[in-house]
């Protein structure tokens, strides 16, 4: 296969990449299946290195088949972009495919989870059930017996540190608890697309018991977004199972994408909250319904699915622009480059391989040159014989 291996602008190495096997070279590789254009952008100067013709139109499928089975992408008007779980981001120009959250990925690590919190929850069950009996052997009272015990794990285990964070005014070192999470939540703000994340912590990053309510601190925007996947991944500590997941997963695609699955779970998460409170101040202010902690686990499950995947989507949607500002400049270089020299039959290949899935059969380009279509190549071939 003629390829290059270097950058044609700044001679810098393009990389390699092992998921398409028939063009193993770049880390990111562009292509248009309207036009038939491939590029390999190089990742030293961000510049469009032009493939050859005589490879593209293969290499342009295999792209397009990894694009559409690939979970995490980002799309606009004209332009596309996917991640393949190797490294290699694929960049697809023309008509956007219709914007998908999967969330496959994370059903072995929430069922890791489960299985993991059984065995732990399984463990503890024996130790209490032998202090349980070896203390009413002595004739202890044990305030409850079985009960009481759980109730004083159950207390030890809710000051295990959920997120060690920093202040973000003061810088101060901060901590934020298992038991801080059933007092926070996530606040509607009245605007569409916007919400507010309350997080209560306490002070200092050491482990052990903190005193009192704790304090509140409220995040917005892009902050919210990744300090709520960082404690939604603590409140869901215990995993799933697959009837749990796949009931987060509906959630997310019954709405259409990860954004728009926040903010309707945000309304969910007041609603519960009020619906538990009722109008009455104090209540409100006490009540632990729809905090981070007591959502309903498909939802939390779906929320951790969410915040993840939309603070990937945001991190590569900030290259979007400056990819489409490329494509212009390197579109109008390939369009000349193309029409360069081209003989009048590889022109009419070129329009036949675009409309080859709408239009029947393939063109097919003799040994001995020409063009001919597949049943006039068969009757020469008969007539040879």
């Amino acid at each position: 296969m003629l390829m290059y291996s270097t950058c044609i602008f700044c001679n810098q190495s393009l990389g390699t990449n092992e998921v398409v096997e028939i063009f193993p070279i770049g880390r990111r590789i562009s292509f248009d299946a309207a036009k038939g254009r491939l590029w390999v952008i190089c990742r030293k100067c961000e510049r469009w290195n032009l493939s050859p013709l005589e490879i593209r139109w293969e290499v342009i499928e295999e792209c397009e088949r990894l694009f559409r089975e690939t979970r995490l992408r980002v799309t606009t008007d004209n332009i596309g972009m996917a991640k393949l779980p190797e490294g290699l981001e694929l960049v697809r120009l023309g008509k956007p495919m219709r914007g998908e959250f999967a969330a496959w990925r994370y059903g072995d690590q929430f069922g890791r989870r489960r299985r993991r919190s059984i065995m732990y929850t399984t463990a503890g069950v024996g130790a209490i059930g032998i202090v349980v009996v070896g203390g009413a052997a002595v004739g202890a009272s044990l305030g409850g017996g079985y009960y009481g015990f759980t109730q004083i794990i159950q207390g030890i285990m809710n000051e295990r540190i959920a997120s060690r964070l920093r202040h973000p005014e003061s810088d101060e070192k901060i901590k934020v608890q298992l038991k801080h999470l059933e007092k926070s939540r996530f606040v509607p703000t009245g605007v569409p697309g916007e919400w507010e994340l309350h997080v209560q912590y306490a002070r200092g990053w050491s482990s052990g018991f903190s005193t009192g309510g704790g304090e509140t601190l409220v995040y917005q925007g892009d902050e919210a977004m990744d300090v709520a996947g960082r404690l939604m991944a603590r409140a869901n500590r215990s995993g799933g199972n697959k009837k749990t997941i796949g009931d987060a997963v509906r959630r997310i695609e019954t709405v259409g994408d990860p954004e728009a699955f926040l903010d309707e779970a945000v309304l969910e998460s007041e609603r519960l909250r009020r619906q538990k409170a009722g109008d009455n101040p104090k209540k409100l202010a006490k009540s632990t319904a729809g905090s981070l902690a007591k959502l309903p686990k498909d939802i939390r499950l779906a929320i951790e699915m969410a915040t993840h995947e939309e603070a990937e989507r945001r991190a590569m949607e900030g290259e979007l622009d400056i990819l489409e500002a490329a494509w212009q400049r390197a579109e109008e270089i390939a369009g000349i480059a193309d029409s360069l020299l081209l003989p009048a039959e590889v022109e009419e290949f070129v329009t036949s391989e675009r409309g080859r899935v709408d239009s029947g059969p393939k063109i097919i380009v003799p040994a001995g040159g020409g063009l001919s279509a597949p049943g006039e190549r068969a009757q020469a071939s008969g007539d040879d014989e």
